[in-house]
Protein backbone atom coordinates (compact mmCIF):
# COMPACT_ATOMS: atom_id res chain seq x y z
CA UNK A 1 0.00 0.00 0.00
CA UNK A 2 1.59 3.17 -1.05
CA UNK A 3 0.36 6.48 -0.89
CA UNK A 4 3.10 8.53 -2.54
CA UNK A 5 6.14 10.80 -1.58
CA UNK A 6 7.03 14.20 -1.26
CA UNK A 7 9.52 16.72 -2.14
CA UNK A 8 10.67 19.16 0.89
CA UNK A 9 10.01 22.64 0.21
CA UNK A 10 10.66 25.79 1.18
CA UNK A 11 7.88 28.17 1.93
CA UNK A 12 9.36 29.95 -1.38
CA UNK A 13 8.43 26.19 -3.57
CA UNK A 14 12.82 26.24 -3.61
CA UNK A 15 14.54 22.70 -2.09
CA UNK A 16 15.01 22.93 1.67
CA UNK A 17 18.64 22.99 2.84
CA UNK A 18 17.06 20.58 5.74
CA UNK A 19 15.58 17.58 4.72
CA UNK A 20 14.04 14.17 6.38
CA UNK A 21 16.41 10.96 5.98
CA UNK A 22 13.95 9.76 3.35
CA UNK A 23 10.82 11.59 1.54
CA UNK A 24 7.67 11.54 3.70
CA UNK A 25 4.96 8.77 3.65
CA UNK A 26 1.15 8.78 3.19
CA UNK A 27 -0.89 7.24 6.10
CA UNK A 28 -3.59 4.74 5.99
CA UNK A 29 -5.60 3.75 8.57
CA UNK A 30 -7.61 0.52 8.06
CA UNK A 31 -10.59 -0.47 10.22
CA UNK A 32 -8.46 0.58 13.23
CA UNK A 33 -10.65 0.50 16.52
CA UNK A 34 -9.34 0.72 20.28
CA UNK A 35 -10.97 -0.49 23.19
CA UNK A 36 -10.18 0.13 26.75
CA UNK A 37 -11.71 -3.13 28.68
CA UNK A 38 -15.46 -2.20 27.69
CA UNK A 39 -15.31 1.20 26.40
CA UNK A 40 -14.83 2.21 22.85
CA UNK A 41 -12.23 4.91 22.43
CA UNK A 42 -11.91 4.87 18.44
CA UNK A 43 -14.40 2.75 16.28
CA UNK A 44 -13.78 1.06 12.81
CA UNK A 45 -11.65 4.27 11.32
CA UNK A 46 -10.79 4.06 7.97
CA UNK A 47 -8.69 7.19 7.05
CA UNK A 48 -6.25 8.26 4.23
CA UNK A 49 -3.45 11.12 4.55
CA UNK A 50 -1.79 11.98 1.71
CA UNK A 51 2.47 11.86 2.04
CA UNK A 52 3.40 15.87 3.00
CA UNK A 53 0.26 16.87 3.98
CA UNK A 54 -0.73 18.97 6.73
CA UNK A 55 -3.95 17.15 8.92
CA UNK A 56 -5.67 18.01 11.54
CA UNK A 57 -7.85 15.88 13.82
CA UNK A 58 -10.44 17.89 15.52
CA UNK A 59 -13.02 17.40 18.21
CA UNK A 60 -14.53 17.65 21.75
CA UNK A 61 -12.54 15.89 24.28
CA UNK A 62 -13.25 12.29 24.06
CA UNK A 63 -13.68 12.06 20.91
CA UNK A 64 -10.92 9.57 20.33
CA UNK A 65 -8.44 12.08 18.37
CA UNK A 66 -5.53 11.69 20.77
CA UNK A 67 -6.03 8.26 20.97
CA UNK A 68 -5.70 8.27 17.47
CA UNK A 69 -2.58 10.00 17.02
CA UNK A 70 -1.35 7.51 20.23
CA UNK A 71 -1.65 4.90 18.02
CA UNK A 72 0.31 6.35 14.89
CA UNK A 73 3.00 7.06 17.26
CA UNK A 74 3.40 3.59 18.98
CA UNK A 75 2.07 4.22 22.19
CA UNK A 76 -0.94 2.73 22.02
CA UNK A 77 -1.98 -0.33 20.55
CA UNK A 78 -4.95 -0.82 17.94
CA UNK A 79 -7.34 -3.78 19.06
CA UNK A 80 -8.06 -4.07 15.61
CA UNK A 81 -7.40 -2.65 11.83
CA UNK A 82 -4.33 -1.97 10.44
CA UNK A 83 -2.11 1.54 10.05
CA UNK A 84 0.31 1.97 7.13
CA UNK A 85 2.81 4.11 6.52
CA UNK A 86 3.65 4.18 2.59
CA UNK A 87 3.93 0.77 1.76
CA UNK A 88 5.12 -0.49 5.69
CA UNK A 89 2.57 -1.67 7.99
CA UNK A 90 3.25 -0.38 11.25
CA UNK A 91 0.57 -1.36 13.93
CA UNK A 92 2.72 -3.97 15.33
CA UNK A 93 5.52 -2.32 15.42
CA UNK A 94 7.42 -0.25 18.64
CA UNK A 95 7.72 3.68 18.35
CA UNK A 96 11.20 3.81 17.80
CA UNK A 97 10.95 1.16 14.13
CA UNK A 98 7.73 3.49 12.73
CA UNK A 99 9.94 6.74 11.66
CA UNK A 100 7.58 8.92 13.56
CA UNK A 101 7.89 11.87 16.52
CA UNK A 102 5.39 13.42 18.69
CA UNK A 103 5.80 16.69 20.16
CA UNK A 104 3.38 16.82 23.73
CA UNK A 105 0.94 18.81 25.09
CA UNK A 106 3.19 19.24 27.50
CA UNK A 107 6.43 19.53 25.96
CA UNK A 108 8.12 16.94 27.86
CA UNK A 109 11.37 18.72 28.56
CA UNK A 110 13.83 17.70 30.61
CA UNK A 111 14.29 20.58 33.04
CA UNK A 112 17.80 19.60 34.55
CA UNK A 113 18.80 19.37 30.64
CA UNK A 114 20.19 22.73 28.66
CA UNK A 115 18.39 23.22 25.90
CA UNK A 116 21.42 21.78 23.30
CA UNK A 117 20.83 18.63 25.53
CA UNK A 118 17.38 18.16 25.52
CA UNK A 119 17.75 18.62 21.70
CA UNK A 120 20.20 16.36 20.91
CA UNK A 121 18.83 13.41 23.44
CA UNK A 122 16.64 11.81 20.81
CA UNK A 123 19.88 11.81 18.28
CA UNK A 124 21.82 10.54 21.69
CA UNK A 125 19.53 7.70 22.60
CA UNK A 126 20.05 6.30 18.61
CA UNK A 127 23.54 6.29 18.79
CA UNK A 128 24.46 9.22 16.79
CA UNK A 129 28.19 9.80 16.82
CA UNK A 130 29.07 13.30 18.81
CA UNK A 131 30.17 15.27 16.12
CA UNK A 132 27.38 14.92 14.18
CA UNK A 133 24.56 15.10 16.63
CA UNK A 134 26.25 18.32 17.64
CA UNK A 135 26.28 19.46 14.30
CA UNK A 136 22.46 18.50 13.88
CA UNK A 137 21.42 19.98 17.40
CA UNK A 138 22.95 23.40 16.02
CA UNK A 139 21.05 22.91 12.75
CA UNK A 140 17.69 22.55 14.66
CA UNK A 141 18.21 25.63 16.59
CA UNK A 142 19.02 28.30 13.76
CA UNK A 143 16.10 26.37 12.66
CA UNK A 144 13.81 27.43 14.97
CA UNK A 145 15.17 30.89 15.90
CA UNK A 146 17.39 29.49 19.36
CA UNK A 147 20.65 29.33 17.78
CA UNK A 148 22.05 31.45 21.06
CA UNK A 149 20.13 29.70 23.81
CA UNK A 150 21.45 26.54 23.79
CA UNK A 151 23.33 26.49 26.97
CA UNK A 152 20.13 27.74 28.87
CA UNK A 153 17.43 25.04 30.53
CA UNK A 154 13.84 24.79 29.85
CA UNK A 155 12.49 26.80 32.67
CA UNK A 156 14.55 29.80 31.47
CA UNK A 157 12.96 30.14 28.44
CA UNK A 158 9.26 31.20 27.71
CA UNK A 159 6.02 28.84 26.64
CA UNK A 160 6.45 29.52 22.90
CA UNK A 161 10.75 29.20 23.09
CA UNK A 162 10.04 25.59 25.22
CA UNK A 163 7.34 24.81 22.17
CA UNK A 164 9.93 25.40 20.07
CA UNK A 165 12.60 23.37 21.54
CA UNK A 166 10.10 20.63 21.52
CA UNK A 167 9.68 20.91 17.98
CA UNK A 168 13.32 21.50 17.01
CA UNK A 169 14.26 17.68 19.11
CA UNK A 170 11.10 15.87 17.09
CA UNK A 171 12.70 17.65 13.74
CA UNK A 172 16.16 16.67 14.76
CA UNK A 173 15.57 13.00 14.57
CA UNK A 174 14.58 13.43 10.75
CA UNK A 175 11.09 11.61 11.25
CA UNK A 176 9.05 11.07 8.24
CA UNK A 177 6.17 11.39 10.46
CA UNK A 178 5.79 14.83 13.02
CA UNK A 179 2.50 13.72 15.16
CA UNK A 180 1.84 16.98 17.71
CA UNK A 181 -0.76 16.82 20.80
CA UNK A 182 -2.01 19.95 21.30
CA UNK A 183 0.82 21.30 20.84
CA UNK A 184 -0.36 24.98 21.20
CA UNK A 185 -2.66 24.53 23.93
CA UNK A 186 -0.43 26.10 27.02
CA UNK A 187 0.18 29.39 24.86
CA UNK A 188 -1.39 32.57 25.21
CA UNK A 189 -3.51 33.93 22.32
CA UNK A 190 -1.09 36.53 19.97
CA UNK A 191 1.79 33.52 20.75
CA UNK A 192 -0.48 30.99 19.49
CA UNK A 193 -1.26 33.01 16.08
CA UNK A 194 2.76 33.64 15.56
CA UNK A 195 3.61 30.06 16.37
CA UNK A 196 1.13 28.52 14.07
CA UNK A 197 2.31 30.61 11.24
CA UNK A 198 5.79 28.94 12.43
CA UNK A 199 4.43 25.58 12.48
CA UNK A 200 3.25 25.76 9.27
CA UNK A 201 6.20 27.26 7.12
CA UNK A 202 8.38 24.53 8.61
CA UNK A 203 6.11 21.65 7.70
CA UNK A 204 6.20 23.52 3.89
CA UNK A 205 10.20 23.27 4.54
CA UNK A 206 10.51 20.11 5.36
CA UNK A 207 8.03 18.57 3.55
CA UNK A 208 6.65 16.13 6.20
CA UNK A 209 3.42 15.04 6.76
CA UNK A 210 2.13 16.46 10.08
CA UNK A 211 -0.91 15.00 11.83
CA UNK A 212 -1.85 17.24 14.47
CA UNK A 213 -4.81 16.87 17.56
CA UNK A 214 -6.31 20.36 18.55
CA UNK A 215 -10.47 21.10 20.16
CA UNK A 216 -9.60 24.51 18.23
CA UNK A 217 -11.30 25.08 15.05
CA UNK A 218 -9.66 28.38 14.21
CA UNK A 219 -6.50 26.47 14.91
CA UNK A 220 -7.45 23.48 12.62
CA UNK A 221 -8.82 26.30 9.68
CA UNK A 222 -5.64 28.04 9.73
CA UNK A 223 -3.28 25.00 9.80
CA UNK A 224 -4.35 22.23 7.51
CA UNK A 225 -4.92 21.00 4.02
CA UNK A 226 -7.55 19.12 5.54
CA UNK A 227 -9.74 18.61 8.59
CA UNK A 228 -11.19 15.23 10.07
CA UNK A 229 -13.90 16.11 12.81
CA UNK A 230 -14.33 13.29 15.03
CA UNK A 231 -17.43 12.89 17.40
CA UNK A 232 -17.53 9.74 19.62
CA UNK A 233 -14.45 7.91 18.33
CA UNK A 234 -15.91 7.80 14.72
CA UNK A 235 -15.07 10.44 11.66
CA UNK A 236 -18.08 12.34 11.31
CA UNK A 237 -16.26 14.63 8.21
CA UNK A 238 -13.42 14.89 6.34
CA UNK A 239 -12.58 17.55 4.42
CA UNK A 240 -10.67 20.82 3.62
CA UNK A 241 -11.21 24.06 5.93
CA UNK A 242 -13.49 25.26 3.51
CA UNK A 243 -15.73 22.72 2.92
CA UNK A 244 -15.85 21.32 7.04
CA UNK A 245 -16.60 25.55 7.43
CA UNK A 246 -19.30 26.21 4.55
CA UNK A 247 -20.73 22.36 3.86
CA UNK A 248 -21.11 20.77 7.51
CA UNK A 249 -21.87 17.25 6.66
CA UNK A 250 -23.97 16.85 10.09
CA UNK A 251 -25.62 18.51 13.14
CA UNK A 252 -22.99 17.65 15.24
CA UNK A 253 -20.10 19.02 13.05
CA UNK A 254 -22.43 22.16 12.24
CA UNK A 255 -22.75 22.62 15.95
CA UNK A 256 -18.91 22.14 17.10
CA UNK A 257 -17.81 24.53 13.61
CA UNK A 258 -18.60 27.91 12.44
CA UNK A 259 -21.54 29.71 14.66
CA UNK A 260 -24.21 28.16 13.14
CA UNK A 261 -28.10 28.02 14.10
CA UNK A 262 -30.00 24.67 13.23
CA UNK A 263 -33.28 24.02 13.16
CA UNK A 264 -34.75 20.84 13.62
CA UNK A 265 -37.44 19.59 11.64
CA UNK A 266 -39.52 16.42 9.34
CA UNK A 267 -38.68 16.79 5.75
CA UNK A 268 -41.67 17.98 3.62
CA UNK A 269 -40.59 17.87 0.26
CA UNK A 270 -37.30 17.32 -1.76
CA UNK A 271 -36.82 18.99 -5.38
CA UNK A 272 -33.71 17.82 -7.37
CA UNK A 273 -31.65 21.25 -8.30
CA UNK A 274 -28.82 20.28 -10.57
CA UNK A 275 -26.62 18.14 -8.37
CA UNK A 276 -28.70 19.35 -5.49
CA UNK A 277 -32.04 19.05 -4.00
CA UNK A 278 -34.10 22.11 -2.34
CA UNK A 279 -35.51 20.26 0.71
CA UNK A 280 -38.40 21.94 2.49
CA UNK A 281 -38.71 21.00 6.36
CA UNK A 282 -41.41 22.00 8.84
CA UNK A 283 -39.66 23.50 12.23
CA UNK A 284 -42.00 23.93 14.92
CA UNK A 285 -42.23 27.62 16.32
CA UNK A 286 -40.68 28.46 13.05
CA UNK A 287 -42.74 27.19 10.35
CA UNK A 288 -41.43 25.83 6.76
CA UNK A 289 -37.81 26.44 5.93
CA UNK A 290 -36.10 25.26 2.30
CA UNK A 291 -32.50 24.17 2.36
CA UNK A 292 -30.06 23.32 0.25
CA UNK A 293 -28.40 19.30 0.03
CA UNK A 294 -28.75 16.27 -0.35
CA UNK A 295 -30.34 12.68 1.06
CA UNK A 296 -33.78 14.29 2.21
CA UNK A 297 -36.13 11.47 2.69
CA UNK A 298 -39.90 12.96 2.81
CA UNK A 299 -41.85 12.13 6.35
CA UNK A 300 -37.87 12.08 8.11
CA UNK A 301 -36.84 13.92 10.84
CA UNK A 302 -33.93 16.47 9.78
CA UNK A 303 -32.16 19.59 10.16
CA UNK A 304 -30.66 22.39 8.67
CA UNK A 305 -28.88 25.30 9.53
CA UNK A 306 -27.53 28.75 8.71
CA UNK A 307 -24.45 30.16 9.43
CA UNK A 308 -24.70 33.59 11.87
CA UNK A 309 -22.75 36.03 8.93
CA UNK A 310 -25.67 34.48 6.78
CA UNK A 311 -29.06 36.01 7.61
CA UNK A 312 -29.94 39.56 7.16
CA UNK A 313 -32.20 41.99 9.44
CA UNK A 314 -34.65 44.24 9.21
CA UNK A 315 -37.63 45.97 10.88
CA UNK A 316 -41.31 45.82 10.27
CA UNK A 317 -43.30 43.71 7.36
CA UNK A 318 -41.62 40.52 6.42
CA UNK A 319 -40.93 40.65 3.08
CA UNK A 320 -43.44 38.95 0.83
CA UNK A 321 -42.60 34.99 -0.39
CA UNK A 322 -39.19 35.12 1.41
CA UNK A 323 -38.44 31.47 1.54
CA UNK A 324 -36.84 31.27 4.89
CA UNK A 325 -37.83 34.18 7.22
CA UNK A 326 -38.71 34.44 11.10
CA UNK A 327 -39.04 36.85 13.94
CA UNK A 328 -36.69 37.34 16.89
CA UNK A 329 -36.06 39.57 19.88
CA UNK A 330 -32.33 40.90 20.48
CA UNK A 331 -31.69 39.73 24.10
CA UNK A 332 -27.40 40.36 24.18
CA UNK A 333 -25.22 42.11 21.67
CA UNK A 334 -21.60 41.34 22.42
CA UNK A 335 -19.04 43.27 21.09
CA UNK A 336 -15.87 41.42 20.48
CA UNK A 337 -13.61 44.14 18.43
CA UNK A 338 -14.03 43.70 14.73
CA UNK A 339 -17.20 41.48 15.35
CA UNK A 340 -20.02 42.25 16.75
CA UNK A 341 -22.21 39.05 18.07
CA UNK A 342 -26.21 39.44 18.74
CA UNK A 343 -28.10 37.06 20.52
CA UNK A 344 -32.02 36.37 19.84
CA UNK A 345 -34.64 34.40 20.62
CA UNK A 346 -37.48 33.37 19.07
CA UNK A 347 -40.88 34.23 20.47
CA UNK A 348 -42.48 31.20 20.06
CA UNK A 349 -40.33 29.14 21.46
CA UNK A 350 -37.16 28.88 23.97
CA UNK A 351 -34.38 28.54 20.53
CA UNK A 352 -31.77 31.09 20.84
CA UNK A 353 -30.12 32.50 17.53
CA UNK A 354 -27.16 34.16 17.21
CA UNK A 355 -26.30 36.79 14.50
CA UNK A 356 -23.07 38.53 13.84
CA UNK A 357 -21.63 41.53 11.77
CA UNK A 358 -18.57 43.57 11.52
CA UNK A 359 -19.44 45.96 14.51
CA UNK A 360 -19.31 49.06 11.80
CA UNK A 361 -22.03 47.74 10.27
CA UNK A 362 -23.96 46.52 13.08
CA UNK A 363 -23.72 49.82 14.79
CA UNK A 364 -24.89 51.70 11.78
CA UNK A 365 -28.04 49.89 12.21
CA UNK A 366 -29.02 51.10 15.37
CA UNK A 367 -30.52 48.30 16.52
CA UNK A 368 -31.24 48.14 20.60
CA UNK A 369 -31.80 44.99 23.08
CA UNK A 370 -34.96 44.26 23.05
CA UNK A 371 -36.51 44.90 19.92
CA UNK A 372 -38.07 42.76 17.80
CA UNK A 373 -36.41 42.15 14.52
CA UNK A 374 -37.27 40.19 11.24
CA UNK A 375 -34.24 37.28 10.21
CA UNK A 376 -34.45 36.17 6.71
CA UNK A 377 -31.86 34.14 4.32
CA UNK A 378 -31.29 32.61 1.03
CA UNK A 379 -32.23 28.40 0.71
CA UNK A 380 -28.41 28.26 -0.69
CA UNK A 381 -27.05 29.94 2.80
CA UNK A 382 -29.29 27.12 4.49
CA UNK A 383 -27.55 24.34 4.72
CA UNK A 384 -29.54 20.47 4.79
CA UNK A 385 -28.38 18.33 7.49
CA UNK A 386 -29.93 14.38 7.08
CA UNK A 387 -28.33 13.56 10.24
Amino acid sequence: MTLGTSTPLSATGNASPVEPATASPGIALRSVTKMYSNAIAVENLTLDIPAGSYCCLLGPSGCGKTTTLRMLAGHEAVSSGEIWMGDRRVDALPPAKRDTAMVFQNYALFPHKSVRENVGFGLKMRGVAKRERAARVAEMLALVGLAEFGDRRPTQLSGGQQQRVALARALATRPQVLLLDEPLSALDESLRVKTRSELRKLQRQFGLTFVQVTHAQDEAFSLADFIVVMDHGRVDQVGTAAAVYHQPASVFVADFVGDNNIFAGQVLSCEPVGDRERVQLAVEGVGSLVATGAGGIVGHQAACCVRADQMQLAVGDRPPHAPNQLSARITAIEFTGYVTRVLLRLPNNSQELLYKARTEDWLATGYQEGQLLNLSWSPDACIFLPH
